[in-house]
C-alpha cells in the first residue's frame, strides 16, 4: 500500500510527485496517456512561466517529467475508472489494476470542450481539430477558421497565421478575452480576419472540411467561409467523471477545493485544472501540486 496516489501527470501531478518524493512519501503517479505533461504538450510556446520564456510546452513537460524521474518517482499507465474513498484506505481502480493508499491527490486535469455543432463530430480528424500545434502543419498555405476568444484561441490563431494563407477568428463577442499582449500580436497580423459577434453554426464538406457557416448573433445573418480546417478553442472540461459522487463538485464538474487542495473527503485532495479556481495556468498548477502534498503530509500525521 502507498502513502499517496497521484492521479494525473500534468504540471500539477508532476509537481506533486516531486514534492512527495522530497518528503519521502511512498507515492505512485497514474497517468492515462503514454506521454507525461497534460495539456501543455499541445502548446506551441509558453511565454509566461517564470524563468523559462519561449519554451515549448513539450520541452517544459519533458523537463518536469525528467525532474520527477530523477527523484525516483514511480509512474504507471492506466485509465482511472472509479474510486473507493469510503474508508481509511483509499482505492483507485483503473482498467489495469487496483491501487491502495492512505491519501489521494486528483490532478487529472481537463480536456478540450466541444461546441456540439453540425459536422463537428463528423469531421473530427478530417479538418476539425482542438490542437493547432498538433495539426497546424497539415494546413500550411490553406485557409482555416479558429473559434474562440481566450488565450488558447488567440495563441492558436497566431501560430496558424505563421503557415496558413489566411486565418479567420470567430468570436461570439466584439472583443477578445485573451491577454492584451496576445491580442496585440494577433490583430497586427495581415493574414488574420476577425469575425466578431458570431457563432459557428455548421461545418460542411465532402471527405474533408470545405466550409464553415457562422451566424451573427445580432442580425442573425449567415456567412459561409471556405476553409480547409476548423480549430475549436472554446474552453476546457474537467476530467473528473471517475470522481463523480465520490467528492463534491460544482455544476461544471470541477472538484470543490481551496488553495490547500482539500476536498470534502478527508485524505483526498485536488490540484490543477480539475479543481475550482480563478486561474488555470501552468504556474498555478505546479503551485497546487506543492500545496496538495503539504496538505497530504499534515493529514498523514493524523493517522
Amino acid at each position: 500500500m502507498y502513502d499517496l496516489i497521484i492521479i494525473g501527470a500534468g504540471p500539477a501531478g508532476l509537481s506533486a510527485a516531486i514534492y512527495a518524493s522530497r518528503a519521502r512519501l511512498n507515492a505512485i503517479v497514474i497517468e492515462q496517456n503514454y506521454v507525461n505533461g497534460g495539456q501543455i504538450i499541445d502548446t506551441y510556446e509558453i511565454d509566461n512561466y517564470p524563468g523559462l520564456p519561449g519554451l515549448s510546452g513539450m520541452d517544459l513537460a519533458m523537463k518536469m517529467a525528467e525532474h520527477a524521474e530523477k527523484l525516483g518517482v514511480t509512474t504507471v499507465n492506466g485509465f482511472v475508472q472509479s474510486l473507493d474513498l469510503t474508508g481509511p484506505v483509499k482505492k483507485v481502480i483503473t482498467d489495469e489494476d487496483t491501487y491502495e493508499a492512505k491519501a489521494v491527490i486528483i490532478a487529472s486535469g481537463a480536456t478540450h470542450s466541444k461546441l456540439g455543432v453540425e459536422g463537428e463530430n463528423q469531421y473530427g480528424g478530417m479538418g476539425v481539430s482542438y490542437c493547432a500545434t498538433c495539426d497546424g502543419a497539415f494546413y500550411r498555405g490553406k485557409d482555416v477558421l479558429v473559434v474562440g476568444g481566450g488565450d488558447v484561441a488567440v495563441e492558436d490563431a497566431i501560430f496558424l497565421a505563421r503557415g496558413c494563407n489566411k486565418v479567420y477568428v470567430c468570436h461570439r463577442r466584439d472583443e477578445l478575452r485573451a491577454a492584451k499582449i496576445l491580442q496585440e500580436n494577433l490583430l497586427s497580423l495581415p493574414n488574420v480576419e476577425m469575425v466578431w459577434n458570431s457563432n459557428l453554426k455548421s461545418i460542411t464538406g465532402g471527405m474533408k472540411v470545405e466550409k464553415a457557416t457562422v451566424v451573427n448573433k445580432f442580425d442573425k445573418s449567415e456567412r459561409t467561409i471556405p476553409v480547409s480546417g476548423v480549430f475549436i478553442a472554446v474552453g476546457i472540461t474537467p476530467r473528473s467523471e471517475f470522481a463523480r459522487n465520490h467528492v463534491a463538485m460544482d455544476e461544471k464538474g470541477y472538484i470543490i477545493a481551496d488553495e490547500t487542495g482539500a476536498t470534502n473527503v478527508p485524505g483526498v485532495f485536488a490540484a490543477g485544472d480539475v479543481r475550482t479556481k480563478q486561474l488555470r495556468q501552468v504556474v498555478t498548477a505546479v503551485a497546487d501540486g506543492a500545496n496538495a502534498v503539504t496538505s497530504t503530509e499534515k493529514y498523514l500525521l493524523t493517522l
